[in-house]
């Protein structure tokens, strides 16, 4: 016998949340399409512009609400570490 998976098997792809960080809306300024999340697992606090991009039923900024739990990714931007996917579920 090996450890290796049978001909053919390949491994399942990783569910679609498991793909993003998680965390909670906070604060969302409509006026200049911004606002801030937290991490559900560290606490820290990730700021999102205009030029988020945002994936699922909501399209724009401003149908995100406070307290709406959301996947995200972040990147590195000329103003330091952003969020630059929004997932919503």
């Amino acid at each position: 016998m090996s450890d290796e998976p049978a001909e053919g098997d390949a491994p399942e792809p990783a569910a679609l949340q498991d793909r993003y960080y998680r965390g909670t809306i906070t604060r969302v300024y409509y006026g200049s399409e911004s606002g801030t999340l937290v991490s559900d697992a560290t606490g820290r606090e990730y700021h999102f512009k205009r030029f988020v991009q945002i994936l699922g039923p909501i399209p724009r900024v401003d149908g995100l609400r406070q307290g709406m739990q959301v996947g995200f990714d972040v990147g590195w931007t000329s103003h330091g570490l952003r969020v630059t996917i929004i997932r919503v579920y």
